[in-house]
């Protein structure tokens, strides 16, 4: 007798390509985005689905949860929620597992490159080569990184990395999450803008969503201050986009390294034409080790989900249900 496999909705192809090849190979899958009318797919077949698989990029919006009575668990790529309508999923009792912890030293390593190219500039001098202007002279001094007292906003997971890569280029370290965290060795800084005040290098890795949105605004720009730098591998929602372009542009800060933006993939247009400012496609995470640890991550949690009901990495307000 042949047992029917378990039947999964995916929401959109997967950052991996082969993390659907093996979804596809363990479950009964059903791509949403593949389908030539979803909403309609969505009303015809929504009661069949127990379980979605999505990423945090793609999210899960409160219209596809509504569809899915039935709906158990979703399995997310990334440690980003923000895109997951908390709101339907509580209301619908359904578990949500991420992918923690895998992509740490990746997302940390994009940070200090970030943070190491605003600095010295090395982006722009790279365009300065090509362009043959060396030529014609020199290329100019920037600011040195190490020695600087570096705060970093959101010490989770990935703060607590970036800040022991700092220690490899002898910075001074601060922080300022909603509340200390016991045992760290660093420095608490009461409020952002007191962070902000206080550092040369304000890193940003905290969780996106409302409840940070535009925290990074032009008075701590302004508290940062024309030598200092920021740079942001969280969400780009934290920071206000306009006000950081207007600080770019009228030199209140030195520079920024940005891997991720408000409305991606449209970087705000004024940030293209800054030679101050580092862009990134949003790829922190995007090497070959991390993303094939998070495609593991997100099968493991879907089938501890299925044969225990407990995934191995749940977002904090799902496990708390």
């Amino acid at each position: 007798m042949t047992l029917s496999r378990p039947r999964v909705l995916q929401y959109g192809k997967m950052p991996l390509s082969q993390l659907d090849a093996e979804l596809a190979q363990a479950y009964d899958v059903h791509i949403l985005s593949q389908q030539a009318d979803p909403q309609h797919f969505l009303a015809e077949h929504g009661a069949q689905f127990e379980y979605v698989v999505t990423s945090a990029a793609m999210g899960l919006p409160a219209h596809v949860v509504d569809a899915l009575p039935n709906l158990k668990f979703v399995s997310s790529f990334g440690v980003g929620f923000d895109a997951l309508d908390k709101d339907a999923l509580l209301h619908r009792g359904a578990r949500v597992g991420y992918t923690p912890g895998v992509l740490d030293d990746c997302v940390a390593d994009l940070a200090f490159a970030l943070l190491l190219d605003a600095t010295r500039g090395l982006s722009e001098s790279d365009r300065f080569v090509r362009r043959g202007n060396w030529s014609q002279g020199r290329f100019g001094i920037r600011t040195r990184a190490s020695g600087k007292r570096l705060g970093i906003f959101g010490m989770g997971r990935i703060g607590s990395t970036v800040a022991r890569r700092a220690s490899g280029f002898d910075m001074e370290v601060a922080y300022h999450n909603r509340r200390p965290v016991e045992g760290s060795p660093h420095q608490y800084q009461p409020s952002l803008l007191e962070l902000a005040g206080w550092a040369d290098i304000l890193v940003i890795t905290a969780a996106g969503g409302e409840g940070t949105r535009h925290l990074v605004n032009a008075e701590v720009l302004a508290a940062l201050g024309p030598q200092g730098f920021l740079v942001n591998v969280a969400r780009g929602s934290v920071v206000d986009e306009a006000a950081l372009a207007d600080a770019l542009t009228n030199h209140r800060i030195a520079g920024a390294g940005l891997d991720v933006f408000e409305d991606e993939p449209r970087p705000l247009p004024a940030l293209l034409a800054l030679d101050n400012v580092v862009l990134a496609p949003h790829i922190a995470s995007g090497t070959h080790e991390t993303r094939r640890a998070m495609a593991d991550l997100v099968l493991h949690n879907l089938q501890q989900y299925i044969t225990t009901g407990r995934p191995a990495a749940e977002v904090p307000w799902s496990a708390a249900q």
